[in-house]
């Protein structure tokens, strides 16, 4: 077995492109392999901003030879009276390259058919390479891509060269013009000339030797040495220490092929800009790292890191300290701008903000989700109704401040200060903040009642509005991150403990757009629809059964709470063999029930004592049941539900449920259905029965 190295070297890619890539580059020819039935050992990815690299060890020469069984026509339809090769069967046989006499007549359950077994010989993996490695280089996807100069194939930069190395033969293909090779290139400012690449086993340590670092781990690193380094060296802050933002280093690490760490500094007046202002100008726009004491207070000074080593810093950190002056003047000029004017003074002109074309100005969305978190605070929170409804009229009043036009990521953080300087309560301030909350999945929730509520009004509003025009997302696109607000609403319900009526609550919102949307009772079937799916996921990625989230949510996700509490219960109680021979029976019911559903039992029809038995029992059970399904406590109503395991046997045992007299057959059936009343107070049982 030999190793496979493939590079494709671009112009400097997005530092946020590179980790996407190498995953597909993974996955892609992992699955290409498997489907040609390739052996191999680990598949690694290394990459910098001018290269991305697959390499893949313990490659087999060749495929795996391929045993295969088709089955083709049945004998019935295969073979004349005279046992002769029908039209059927010539032609199966053709399409498979075979002869007729090649099949055989094999059994099945379903009886004889013909079958042809064949026996493919691999191919050598050198041949099947070129074809693998260029579609895996054509179905590399990216945020944005173009098409360069006369190239047809669009691509997130211009590729420059292509090599593809099978042990120590070279894999040959051609894109776009440019045909593979063995040659890489060095680091485009210290050694920027071809390097010839000899195999695997020696990549990294060539292209170290030209200042390439291709393992991200160890790039890594060492920009952390460096940028320690730098504040160790430096005579004014060398009592510092560098304050680690991990997404900055992951994205320092990818805008870099060798770091060189540089201290500068900057005018303390600048100190008295808020922490997170500061921090967000130096990392946002420069992707410098703030320097701190031994308290975590921020000191006047930055760390920068250079994608080549200089032999006079003094000169590139002039430039350095030049540029961030320069953002930080800006930054204190927007910050005291906007300290000039109270925060609600900046609403009436969000009516110059568009939410979305069809849907109007976010003025018009703030004044829509004044009033959702009127009703969510009146039915969940009535002792914040007032501080709800004006969180949910200042919220977006900081899009309209220099600071967040100027740093988009500080919306609602700077919301929350100037609400705060404005004199707001700081529940009404925080909820400024909160209501982002979570940012992502598994984010913090809002800590305050005021956050969640105008939370969930400003995600419902978009929700329904968009369902109500018809930007529902399709395949992978999602541009305003439905998926994400669903999951969001969901998780904020949840944590909250909210006892709310989904459907409800989606009807209201939507009526709130008046005539510019659907707000047809189908609009709130496919939102509910949707937000259900994403609940569904969710639930199972987080542990639950799939079989006892689906029985709970068939018969029931209004309620989120409601819906989560009843998938516990039926969970605890799937490996009990009573449940699972209750759910069987139930399955059954299910089936002979079909669309009946009168419950009235007449007692006097009944004839059988398996079914006077049951009836006696199914009351009894009702009575027991109700009052523990009013009061949510699922796990114990179904564990009187359990007591109609061995009667509900008995009764298909002993009882003729379609019986010939009508009534009887009747009353019968409404024993059943009254049963499958009872089951479906917690959930539709069987749907837990594998298969």
């Amino acid at each position: 077995m030999s190793h496979l190295l493939f590079e494709i070297g671009t112009e400097e890619l997005p530092a946020g492109y590179i980790e996407p890539a190498l995953a597909q580059m993974r996955e892609k020819f992992t699955a290409k392999a498997d489907d040609m039935k390739i052996a191999h050992g680990q598949v690694l990815t290394l990459a910098t901003p001018r290269r991305i690299t697959l390499i893949v060890h313990d490659l087999a020469e060749k495929q795996d030879d391929i045993k295969e069984d088709i089955m083709g026509p049945s004998v019935k339809a295969g073979l004349d009276e005279n046992g002769e090769p029908s039209k059927a069967a010539l032609g199966f046989a053709r399409s498979k390259g075979a002869a007729a006499k090649d099949l055989k007549v094999v059994s099945t359950p379903k009886g004889e058919y013909l079958m042809l077994s064949r026996e493919t010989e691999g191919r050598e993996t050198l041949d099947l390479l070129p074809g693998m490695l260029q579609k895996l280089l054509l179905d590399l996807s990216f945020p944005k891509s173009m098409r360069w100069g006369s190239n047809t194939h669009s691509f997130a930069r211009p590729i420059q060269w292509l090599v593809a190395i099978y042990g120590n033969v070279l894999v040959d293909f051609s894109h776009e013009g440019i045909t593979t090779s063995n040659s890489s290139r060095g680091h485009r400012f210290l050694n920027n000339y071809e390097i010839a690449l000899e195999n695997v086993s020696t990549y990294k340590q060539q292209l170290e030797e030209v200042n390439v670092i291709v393992d991200a781990g160890r790039r890594k690193e060492m920009v952390l040495q460096s940028i320690k380094k730098a504040v160790a060296n430096s005579p004014s802050l060398a009592e510092g220490e560098v304050f680690i933002d991990q997404e900055l280093l992951d994205t320092v690490t990818n805008l870099v092929e060798i770091p060189c760490g540089i201290c500068g500094e900057f005018d303390v007046k600048f100190l008295t800009l808020p922490d997170e202002v500061l921090i967000t100008s130096m990392r946002e726009h420069q992707k410098y790292f703030p320097v701190v004491d031994k308290n975590g207070t921020l000191l006047p000074g930055f760390v920068a890191v250079n994608n080549t080593i200089t032999e006079d810093q003094s000169l590139t950190r002039k430039g350095h300290q030049r540029v961030l002056r320069a953002r930080l003047e800006d930054a204190l000029f927007f910050y005291n701008s906007d300290r000039e004017r109270k925060l609600e003074e900046f609403v009436p002109e969000l009516k110059g903000i568009v939410f979305q074309l069809k849907l109007g100005t976010m003025l018009e969305k703030s004044e829509r989700m004044i009033k959702l978190a009127r009703m969510l605070a009146e039915k969940l929170a009535p002792d914040h109704v007032e501080s709800a409804c004006r969180a949910a009229m200042l919220c977006k009043a900081d899009l309209l401040t220099d600071m967040v036009g100027e740093f988009p990521s500080l919306q609602g953080v700077r919301g929350e200060a100037y609400a705060r300087r404005s004199g707001e309560k700081r529940e009404v301030a925080a909820a400024l903040r909160e209501h982002y909350m979570p940012r992502r999945s598994g984010g913090e929730l809002p800590a305050h009642t005021e956050g969640a509520l105008v939370g969930l009004a400003d995600r419902l509003d978009t929700l329904t509005g968009c369902f109500g025009i018809g930007q529902v997302p399709s395949g992978t696109a999602d541009p305003f991150g439905l998926r994400r607000i669903s999951l969001a609403i969901l998780h904020i319900i949840a944590g909250r403990g909210y006892t709310l009526s989904l459907r409800e609550i989606l009807h209201k919102s939507l009526t709130l757009y008046g005539n510019k949307v659907d707000g047809s009772s189908a609009t709130v079937d496919a939102v509910l629809s949707f937000v259900e799916a994403r609940y569904r996921n969710d639930r199972i990625a987080k542990g639950d059964d799939a079989g006892a989230v689906a029985a709970a949510v068939a018969v029931g996700f209004d309620d989120v709470n409601d819906c989560t509490l009843r998938i516990t219960a039926l969970s605890s109680l799937k490996t009990n063999p009573s449940f699972a021979v209750l759910a069987s029976s139930y399955k059954r019911i299910r089936n002979i029930l079909k669309d009946n559903n009168t419950i009235d039992v007449d007692a006097d029809l009944l004839v059988e004592n398996a079914e006077k038995e049951l009836f006696t029992l199914v009351g009894e059970v009702r009575t027991a049941m109700i009052p523990l399904v009013e009061n949510r406590e699922y796990h114990t109503a179904l564990e009187h539900l359990l007591k109609m395991k061995e009667p509900v046997d008995r009764f298909f045992d002993e009882v003729m449920v379609m019986a010939d007299d009508e009534k009887i057959r009747h009353n019968r059936l409404n024993l059943l259905t009254a049963l499958g009343e009872l089951v479906l107070q917690v959930g539709d049982i069987s749907k837990m029965q594998e298969g």
